[in-house]
């Protein structure tokens, strides 16, 4: 059985997701093989990132400033706002580079089975966030999942007469994959967003 101090050090980072037992356990040796440096530089980037970070006011996304830098910049194409359930999405559409509108990021997805509802998940904001800046496109880029399916319903259904096209991204059978293992979900909207060979 492990020292108590090294129980709760394992403890702890399985309050990371997807951290299990294992991870964890090689994650608590690795912190007891770190030089005294290590440890200092590690404890005080949890408290920076944890003081500076905080949501940007205008679109949700994670940020150190007042205001984030995409919704700063002027030369983003301010007609076209993509919707997301969390900030992580945000990063990883900006590191491809291809996307060059705005964000909103939501408070996670409708789920009832966990008693999650739309007063839950921040859709007010986005609601009166669209009223006011008059977009043209809202692209809803949600997990491809029954959760994401409510939330975007949802959103289309409180956006209706509000003179803004409601996209999605386009979702299907992933390159590689057996057919046989994928869910009716993904075939369902594969099938939907099907396309034409050019």
């Amino acid at each position: 059985m492990y020292p108590e101090s090294i129980r709760n050090l394992i403890e702890a980072f399985k309050c990371f997701p997807g951290i299990g037992e294992k991870t964890a356990e090689r994650m608590a040796f690795s912190i007891l093989d770190f030089d005294e440096e290590k440890i200092e530089m590690l404890e005080e980037n949890l408290k920076v990132a944890k003081e500076k970070i905080h949501p940007c006011p205008i679109c949700n996304s994670l940020t150190e400033k007042e205001i984030c830098d995409i919704c700063q910049n002027q030369d983003r194409d301010r007609k076209t706002l993509c919707v997301v359930e969390d900030s992580k999405i945000v990063f990883l559409f900006e590191k491809l580079g291809t996307y060059k509108g705005l964000y909103h990021v939501i408070a996670g997805l409708i789920s009832p089975l966990d008693d999650i509802n739309p007063e839950d998940i921040g859709l007010q904001k986005l609601l009166e966030r669209v009223k006011k800046e008059k977009f043209s496109e809202i692209i809803l880029a949600l997990k491809p999942s029954v959760e994401g399916e409510i939330t975007a319903l949802y959103i289309k259904k409180i956006l209706e007469g509000m003179d803004v096209e409601v996209t999605r991204l386009a979702s299907g059978v992933p390159i590689g994959a057996d057919m046989e293992y994928i869910d009716s979900l993904t075939l369902e909207r594969a099938l939907e967003d099907r396309k034409k060979i050019s």
